[in-house]
């Protein structure tokens, strides 16, 4: 039997891109790289593990903020290269910005506007755990 991780068609690099998406409202959270390994814990653990470009490590959502993302559902584009997971963002703040989602910016007459609030001080969410 051909294993699931095969099935997807990882870059040059050995990643794919994944959107976080919440499983109520439907709104886009962010979106991050996962390689074999991440995938496989995710699905594994039942929260969203990412790989770290930046980092070159695997990056599990909320270990320093505490917003993990507990998944509730994935799913695999048609061509095989994008991946969505469905997820119960916890602490409602996604990005490292204190925001809900990190698409927190339109584009309005000519420029990027900031259109949804800070919830917390990203100062405070990342000097908690250290």
């Amino acid at each position: 039997m051909k294993d699931w991780l095969d099935e997807i068609k990882w870059n040059s690099e050995g990643l794919v891109p994944a959107i976080a998406q919440d499983h109520k409202s439907g709104r886009v959270l962010m979106m991050a790289w996962m390689n074999r390994e991440s995938l496989a814990l995710t699905a594994a653990e039942q929260r969203a593990i990412y790989w770290s470009r930046s980092r070159g490590k695997l990056w599990r959502k909320g270990e320093e903020s505490g917003h993990v993302q507990k998944l509730h559902e994935m799913r695999l584009d048609c061509d095989a290269d994008v991946i969505i997971l469905m997820v119960e963002q916890l602490g409602h703040i996604a990005c490292h910005t204190g925001r809900e989602s990190c698409f927190y910016r339109v584009f309005e007459d000519g420029q990027w506007k900031t259109v949804d609030p800070v919830l917390k001080d990203p100062d405070a969410i990342y000097s908690a755990g250290h």
